[in-house]
């Protein structure tokens, strides 16, 4: 039976692109059938067969940026719907990295789905058509500190490059985006510095970085006629570390969220310092899991991913459970 109170010590956290994998939620459609009602809805609002994508690819189509936006959004709204019909409770807060930020807005009841379906797909294809391909680059930066690091981006950047650190991870994992040269530049740097590891990602758009900047704008237009409600569960936002109510203030997160740091070690502070002990990672994967075990050994994670990690978690928290 579903706690309709919210659990006072449990967050739900949303993936964003990089989980995404072919049939990454093909279990979880066997074992809860309306899983593929969220995939229909979405291949009637995209005018493809998403579940088809998702299920069987090409990787290439799939990893395409404007296509994994409402694959990874349909994969982890179902899963949502899976834990509810198992009976887990509902959480106390929730966050999405980056992109699954949107995803947390669909599962709060702040964003209709079928409209968010679309537009993340559009804000893929900004993402796509706001630097050429080859021209952006993105790379993780593994045992620097952020400082260092941000000290490396501005000495690759002098000139006409522009590299900056785009998703701050987890202590000593970083992720730096921007063009292709600034970025190479900087992954030498750092090594150069003393960093364990410095890689190039691949994906089709440095993210989180002014290079985003016309895309953000577009993005902002597209938001202008979108309804967006107070979350009936707070949303810890990439861009402010904060929660918001009102739709503007949402509004302006998701287009400053573009070009902005996804600030996700303080996110996971944030979730410590209001009392969670328990997070769920709902959608496909585990990489926010080993992320927050790097930030906060003291809380305990649980993979939504899977019908028996789903199921046994739910039966975890549920009712009285510590």
């Amino acid at each position: 039976m579903n706690d309709n109170n919210p659990r006072a010590n449990l967050a739900f956290v949303f993936p964003g692109q990089g989980s995404q994998s072919v049939g990454m939620v093909t279990a979880l459609a066997e074992a809860f059938p309306a899983v593929r009602e969220r995939f229909d809805t979405a291949s009637e609002v995209l005018g493809f067969d998403l579940w088809k994508l998702a299920s069987d690819g090409p990787e290439t189509e799939l990893n395409s940026t404007q296509n994994t936006q409402p694959a990874l959004l349909a994969a982890s709204v179902a899963t949502w719907d899976a834990w509810l019909a198992s009976g887990g409770p509902r959480p106390r807060l929730m966050a999405g990295h980056s992109f699954g930020e949107y995803t947390a807005l669909v599962c709060s009841g702040a964003l209709d789905y079928a409209t968010a379906v679309a537009l993340v797909a559009d804000r893929g294809r900004f993402m796509q058509d706001a630097v050429p391909a080859g021209q952006g680059a993105m790379a993780a930066v593994l045992g620097l500190d952020l400082a260092a690091l941000r000290e490396v981006c501005a000495e690759a950047s002098a000139g006409d490059g522009v590299c900056a650190c785009a998703n701050l991870n987890a202590p000593g994992q970083i992720v730096i985006a921007g063009s292709s040269a600034a970025v190479e530049r900087a992954c030498e740097l750092a090594s150069a510095r003393g960093a364990k590891r410095a890689m190039t990602l691949p994906v089709s758009v440095p993210a989180h970085c002014a290079l985003m900047q016309p895309a953000a704008s577009r993005l902002e237009e597209r938001l202008a006629g979108i309804a967006i409600a107070a979350p009936d569960t707070a949303i810890v936002h990439n861009v402010d570390v904060d929660t918001h109510t009102q739709g503007d203030a949402i509004r302006a997160a998701l287009v400053a969220q573009l070009h902005s740091p996804v600030r996700w070690i303080e996110t996971i502070e944030r979730f410590a310092a209001n009392g969670i002990t328990q997070v769920c990672e709902c959608g496909p994967g585990k990489v926010l899991s080993a992320l927050i075990k790097r930030i906060d050994r003291g809380m305990t994670c649980h993979g939504l991913g899977t019908p028996d990690g789903l199921r046994a978690a739910a039966d975890a928290l549920s009712g009285d459970n510590p």
